[in-house]
């Protein structure tokens, strides 16, 4: 997986995630399979509704769904091959598209409810995105986005960018859309939808030794594990050990907060 800094933007551009699950669900899962419940809960879904989720995944969110409403209310859809193929596997009684957000194979008001968790700021195009999100939702339903805190001091990745910060000239992922506090609801907006709420979803993440923080930042995943693939072992290493100094002594918690919108089409 390739991730290239825009230095037009001043940001990463948008990425695909052509990643084995199980690499994703390793890295970015741990914190997002326990976000799932309160963002389904701040998204207002329950059981007779029928719900899209955008940019699935491997389906962290699909199973809260599925859950909540039963497989056969829930569709996915995500650009990724690799990620639907995990979701036919996972969830063979979902309707699962591959698709990205900004083109949705789907009619128009066809959901009760769209939701996309830890999605927009990887969207190539955030408002189109959420546009086509409210077009298959009906009036009156809900669209709902979140993304984490990349631009604070608790998102789940917080701490590695602060500790690449005071060892490389690095870019870290704090400019994404949705990013800083009121922009998606700036997006949810700019996309047509009313009625835009905001708030914040969190969850608290154990870690049992550091060798299971770090060792998912070896695999490649999102604008993080491609900083580190970039390294040479000498300079791995020495991140992995400075890392290793600047963390608690596990086991230990970190704390994951990502912000959240929602609107009506």
């Amino acid at each position: 997986m390739t991730w290239e800094r825009d230095e037009k933007t001043s940001r990463f551009p948008p990425v695909s995630f052509f990643v084995a699950a199980d690499a994703y669900d390793r890295f970015m899962g741990r914190y997002s399979a326990p976000l799932a419940r309160p963002f389904a809960d701040f998204s207002g879904v329950s059981l007779g509704q029928r719900v899209l989720d955008v940019g699935c995944g491997p389906g962290a969110l699909t199973a809260e769904l599925v859950g909540r409403v039963g497989p056969a209310s829930v569709s996915a859809v995500d650009p990724s091959e690799p990620f639907v193929a995990a979701m036919a596997e996972r969830h063979p009684e979902v309707e699962v598209r591959q698709a990205p957000a900004e083109d949705l194979p789907f009619p128009d008001d066809g959901f009760d409810a769209a939701l996309a968790q830890l999605v927009v700021h990887f969207m190539a195009d955030p408002v189109s995105g959420l546009r086509e999100m409210g077009r298959v939702t009906r009036a009156g339903g809900v669209v709902a986005a979140c993304v984490w805190n990349h631009a604070g001091d608790d998102g789940p990745l917080s701490p590695f960018w602060k500790i690449v910060q005071d060892f490389d000239d690095a870019s870290d992922e704090s400019g994404l859309p949705g990013s800083r506090e009121g922009h998606l609801a700036e997006l949810l907006t700019a996309a047509g939808l009313r009625d835009v709420e905001e708030g914040d979803v969190s969850v608290r993440v154990e870690h049992s030794t550091f060798e299971e923080w770090w060792e998912p930042y070896t695999l490649g995943v999102g604008p993080a594990g491609a900083y580190v693939a970039g390294l040479d072992p000498t300079r791995r290493e020495e991140l992995r050990e400075r890392c290793r100094e600047a963390l608690p002594d596990p086991p230990f918690q970190l704390t994951a907060r990502a912000w959240a919108a929602r609107g009506r089409p």
